[in-house]
Parts: structure tokens; C-alpha cells; sequence
């Protein structure tokens, strides 16, 4: 299908236009058309997902590696002397991103039908939600930089005011919390995409320019490194693929491979990778940036939460692998050690704070911490397994986070009240739902048999041959996964076994099964976890050919 991944974006978004041109009168039909739209989309992307082929091999810079491409020019001008300023309309998937659409058209479904109870202010609520919706898949399909900063910005201003305004009790606090931790990690980002965009030449257009023909790539890099072609004739580029080819950085330019450019006494290249993985830490979150994420998730309806940890936190991951890995290899290695304590220090710190927590939505808030330490340690292992893991970590999270999400809303929509210790027994009043949340519990800690365990051992497997950390480093996160045990059990123990008994006695008659809206959110949940728990290659098979090629593209720098 052409443009399949142009619909899969926009579907979302001409379905926040229907919201909006619906009269209140009409208000039921805004979460149908919301749920409509979601679903549609859902059903595009698994045909391109169908359509996906993982076995397809290509340099992880080179758009041979590419499918689904979409590519035309989107706006250009002249800038005299200093070349031409061009900006793509570019979007196509690989093994790095094709999974994540997949986890972002899931979760935003499963988030659309948790929606469905919103009373108030309906129309804003789901028109900002479908918005959201469409920058969060028009980020993971992005290939021009100026695109994928666009959809990235996007997603701020909906999150929010979908926290700011349906939110708890301090819900201006953590909106804006939210609000600018994030900007801090936008106008970061920003910096480097303009340092980069200066640096980064459009070979093919550059040929085009000077009077060559396409297909001339390698001989017009060449005279572009020895200067026969002017300054004046230069295509500047914002192609996240060309960034990622050390050959078309300009001579003499800020960021280019040699790195002689220094800032503060250090090369230029490496601050500008530290200020990548700083943005995109923030939003992942990693320590020490993470201080917004437990007031927001605590804040946030139940839908924002199930999204903004299911997906919106996997943007982080995933814009550190396809831009700073990708484009600085070379700083990626020297600050490998770094990154990989980051990680280990965020899997045990995470788990320390989920075991001291009382709200059940903050401990799993800490967990989501926890677990995305071991991204951090499998990217900076800098090996197939340790990349393998990673991604399959941010998939596999994505789902458990979304269910574990989902039951603390279920037990908080009965009874306005998320504390641990105001419940027990649980199991005797609620066994189905006891049930799932077990399930939840046990895939979050790494079970065999679910999800998380793959990822996490894969992690493991990567870190421990990995010649860029220390074996001590995967050594002691393993402290991590028996404090998971630790903080899951116990709060399983308190609230679900032993006497039933609730804190308010008003509550023991609100307090009744799943209804069937939650088993349609939850029953898919469960089914997933478990087939990419029990058959992890229905997701490796799609990654692993662009997972070897950028770990081959790191291989230059591995010793």
C-alpha cells in the first residue's frame, strides 16, 4: 500500500479533527471516533508490520536498510553562498523502530478503550489524546531530524494538559514538572540537531546541485572532501541516515569525524553526545533525571499513565539509539562506562524506592525506573545481545507497564484510594482480578515464560561478553531483580492474601470484579506477554538484521 505509514500517522489526527468538528450535542461519539481511529491504525500497522521484511540486510546508515520509505522534499531554500537548506518529508521503518510502532499502536488502543469512563471536558480530552496519538507514531517513523523534533515537541503539549487538567490532586504541579524537565531535554536536543545540520551534507542532492548525476554518490563525497566542490553548491541536510555516514560530515564543520572542534578543552562530538543522552535520559527516564516521572504518574488518569509508560517513555530509548549511538559511535564508546552504571545505579536505585513505596501507582512508577536501568546497561554493552535486549526490553515493558498501570486504575476507580496498606485479602472479594494482577507482578519481575525474562536475560548475556562495561557492572544489577521480587511479592502478599479487610467499609460494595471493558483491555495484555515470553523470535526475527548492522557500526570503536 503507498503511504501506508502516512496514514498510519495522520489516521489519528483526522480523527482529532472529527472530534472536534462534532457537536457536544454528539459528545458519546467522541470516544467511539476515538476508538475507531486507534483501531484502524492498529490494523495498518500490522499489515506494514506483515509487509516487514527482517530479513533484509543493509548498513545501518545506508537507506538500503530501509522500508516502507517514504521521501519527498518538503520545503528548501537558497542560502547563497553557505549552499542550500533542504528539509524531508521522510519517514520508513527498520529493525529499530519497527517494533515500537507496533508496541505504540497496542498500547494507544488499549489506552483509547481505559478512556471510555472520561466525563469531563470529553472533546478537548480526546481531541489532545488522538494528537498525542499521531506525534507519538510519527516519532518512531521520522528519518529527517527537523521531522522527528517536530512530532517530539508535539507530544509535550498534549501530555500536558492531559495531566494538568485530568489529573489528581496536585496535577498542576506534576504537569508542570513534566512540562519542563522536558524542555530542558527539547532545547538539548535542538542544540545538537542544528550542530548537526550544519555539518551533514545531502550527497545525492549535493550531486544533483553541482551538475553530477545521482548515482554519483561516492565520487561527489570525495570531491567534497578535497574541496572541488564549493561551499556554495552544498545540499545541508537534516537525513538522520546521512548523519549516521562519518563520510558526509562537511570539512572543517563543527561535528565532523575528526573531531579536532573542541568545546571546554573536550572534542565537540563528545559534549554533543552527552547532551543527546541527557535529553533523551530525561524522557526515558534515566537517574538522575527521572524526579518528574513518579509525580505524573501518580498525577495522571489512568489512560495518560498506561500511555505515558508504555510508550512515551520507550521514545527516550529509542531516540538515543537512532540518534546518539547512531550518529556518534565513537563518543557512545568513550562514554560507554559511564552509561552502563547509569543503567546498573537506575536498576537497583529504581527497586529501592519501588520497595519503600506505600501508593501502589508510585511503586510501579519506581519499577519503570528500574527496568529501563537495564536499556541503559544493554546499549552501552554495545553488543548484539546487549542491543537485542534492549529494544526487546522496551517492547516487553511497554506492555507489562501498561497492564500494571491498568490494575492499580482498576482498584483506584472503586474506590479513590491507591494505598497498600488500606487493603487486604483482596483475593477473596476480587479473585479475578487478583488473577491478572499476579500475572502482571510475576512478568514485571522476570519470570520465565514471560516477556520480561527474555529481554532481561539478553541484557544479561550481552553485558557479561561485552568488552565496553565491566562484568562487575552486570554482576550487581542483579540486585536489582531480587528487590523486584522483593517489593512485587510483599505488596502481593499485603493487599491480596490473608483476611479480607479495607480501610473504609464504604468501600467492600464498590469493591467488585473485572467488568467486561477491563477484560478487553486486560486479556490482550496477558496473550502478548506470554507468546513473546514463550516465542521471542516473532520480534527478534524483525531486528536482529539492523541490530548486527549497528552493532557492526559500533564494532569500529569496540575493542
Amino acid at each position: 500500500m503507498v503511504h501506508l505509514l502516512s496514514y498510519i500517522v495522520f489516521i489519528p489526527l483526522v480523527a482529532a479533527l472529527l472530534v472536534l468538528l462534532t457537536p457536544k450535542v454528539y459528545q458519546n461519539l467522541y470516544r467511539v471516533l476515538t476508538v475507531l481511529g486507534l483501531g484502524l491504525t492498529l490494523v495498518l500497522i500490522i499489515f506494514a508490520v506483515s509487509k516487514f521484511d527482517g530479513s533484509v540486510q543493509g548498513a545501518i546508515n545506508s537507506e538500503a536498510n530501509l522500508q516502507l520509505v517514504e521521501k519527498t522534499e518538503w520545503f528548501s531554500m537558497s542560502l547563497g553562498s553557505l549552499g542550500k537548506f533542504s528539509v524531508d518529508y521522510f519517514v520508513g521503518t527498520d529493525g529499530l523502530n519497527v517494533g515500537m510502532l507496533l508496541l505504540a499502536g497496542i498500547v494507544l488502543l488499549i489506552g483509547a478503550i481505559a478512556s471510555w469512563n472520561i466525563k469531563e471536558k470529553q472533546k478537548a480530552y480526546f481531541g489532545l489524546y488522538l494528537l498525542l496519538s499521531s506525534s507519538i507514531l510519527g516519532c518512531f517513523v521520522a528519518l529527517d531530524f527537523f521531522l522527528f523534533y517536530l512530532f517530539f515537541e508535539f507530544m509535550l503539549l498534549p501530555m500536558y494538559f492531559l495531566i494538568g487538567i485530568w489529573g489528581g490532586p496536585r496535577k498542576e504541579y506534576a504537569a508542570i514538572k513534566f512540562f519542563l524537565y522536558t524542555l530542558v531535554g527539547s532545547i538539548l536536543i535542538l542544540i545538537v540537531m542544528i550542530g548537526l545540520y550544519n555539518s551533514v551534507y545531502d550527497p545525492v542532492k549535493t550531486a544533483l546541485e553541482a551538475g553530477y548525476e545521482a548515482s554519483q554518490v561516492e565520487q561527489v563525497q570525495q570531491l567534497v572532501q578535497d574541496g572541488t566542490i564549493k561551499s556554495g553548491q552544498i545540499v545541508k541536510s537534516f537525513n538522520m541516515i546521512h548523519m549516521a555516514d562519518a563520510d558526509n560530515y562537511i570539512p572543517g564543520s563543527f561535528l565532523e569525524k575528526s573531531g579536532l572542534a573542541k568545546i571546554f578543552g573536550q572534542p565537540a562530538r563528545w559534549i554533543a553526545f552527552l547532551a543527546l543522552l541527557i535529553g533523551f535520559a530525561i524522557k526515558l527516564p534515566a537517574v538522575p533525571f527521572h524526579t518528574w516521572l513518579p509525580d505524573a504518574h501518580v498525577e495522571a488518569p489512568t489512560p495518560i499513565s498506561v500511555v505515558l509508560a508504555g510508550i512515551l517513555l520507550k521514545v527516550g530509548g529509542y531516540g538515543l539509539i537512532r540518534t546518539a549511538f547512531v550518529m556518534f559511535p565513537d563518543s557512545a564508546y568513550h562514554y560507554s562506562w559511564l552509561i552502563g552504571f547509569f543503567g546498573m545505579f537506575a536498576i537497583i536505585y529504581g527497586a529501592l524506592n519501588a520497595l519503600a513505596q506505600k501508593d501502589l501507582k508510585k511503586l510501579i512508577a519506581y519499577s519503570s525506573v528500574s527496568h529501563m536501568g537495564f536499556v541503559l546497561m544493554g546499549l552501552a554493552a554495545m553488543t548484539v545481545e546487549g542491543i537485542s535486549g534492549a529494544i526487546y526490553q522496551m517492547y516487553s515493558h511497554g506492555l507489562i507497564s501498561a497492564m500494571l498501570f491498568l490494575i492499580a486504575g482498576v482498584i483506584y476507580d472503586r474506590t479513590h484510594d491507591r494505598m497498600i496498606e488500606n487493603y487486604g485479602g483482596l483475593a477473596s472479594q476480587m479473585p479475578k482480578y487478583t488473577v491478572f494482577v499476579a500475572i502482571a507482578f510475576f512478568a514485571s519481575l522476570g519470570l520465565p515464560g514471560f516477556s520480561g525474562f527474555i529481554a532481561e536475560l539478553m541484557v544479561f548475556i550481552g553485558s557479561f561478553k561485552s568488552s565496553a562495561i565491566p562484568a562487575w557492572m552486570p554482576v550487581v544489577a542483579t540486585t536489582g531483580l531480587v528487590l523486584g521480587a522483593g517489593y512485587y511479592l510483599w505488596t502481593l502478599q499485603r493487599m491480596f492474601f490473608g483476611k479480607f479487610w479495607v480501610k473504609d467499609k464504604n468501600w467492600v460494595n464498590s469493591l467488585t470484579d473485572l467488568n467486561s471493558r477491563e477484560y478487553l483491555m486486560l486479556v490482550p495484555l496477558v496473550i502478548l506477554i506470554l507468546v513473546f515470553g514463550i516465542y521471542p523470535s516473532l520480534l527478534l526475527d524483525l531486528i536482529n538484521n539492523s541490530v548486527e548492522s549497528f552493532a557492526d557500526h559500533l564494532f569500529q570503536f569496540r575493542k
